[in-house]
């Protein structure tokens, strides 16, 4: 089965990070906004096994607040909406659980951003027409990180959550 770990913020005013994603994200609809902690990895770790490894990873972490502004685009025609505030809370969250049973799952090709995704392009115009119309998108987005969440990824791309793990 395929999985990964995520967070996933609750705003006061996530309704515009829908809108936007409804407007460029393939994925609306399928899976709810979220930061990716471990990428997606396919793997029969029994669910007990799992969470047993986060909760150890994660033992002593704590809640923590992020702030989410401004959009960018990545090389590879993502638009992300960009983490101002919690930075390095999320990249040490996803360096612990990239740790044991998931170490063999970190790729070592890509270096770690944390971010919310917004939407994906095919082409360079369309990304370009995205980042035309997100030039005067100025919303800030605040909230406070209390779990994670491991999900299972279905073959159509949806999400439905396995296990939800607190932070201390």
């Amino acid at each position: 089965m395929q999985r990964a770990i995520l967070i996933l913020p609750e705003f006061k005013n996530g309704h515009l990070i829908e809108e936007l994603r409804k407007k460029f994200d393939p994925l609306y609809g399928l899976v709810p906004p979220h930061i990716t902690l471990v990428f997606p990895f396919e793997s029969g770790i029994r669910t007990s096994t799992l969470e047993r490894h986060i909760r150890t990873a994660l033992l002593g972490a704590g809640s923590f607040p992020i702030q989410l502004k401004g959009i960018t685009a990545t090389p590879d025609k993502y638009l992300f909406l960009n983490i101002k505030k919690g930075n390095d809370n999320i990249i040490e969250l996803h360096d612990r659980l990239y740790s044991g049973i998931l170490r063999e799952f970190m790729s070592r090709r890509n270096h770690y951003a944390p971010h919310l995704s917004v939407g994906r392009y095919r082409d360079e115009a369309g990304l370009q027409a995205a980042l035309d119309d997100t030039e005067s998108f100025e919303a800030c987005f605040d909230a406070v990180v209390t779990n994670v969440v491991s999900e299972i990824i279905g073959d159509n791309g949806d999400s439905a959550s396995e296990l939800i793990v607190s932070l201390s």
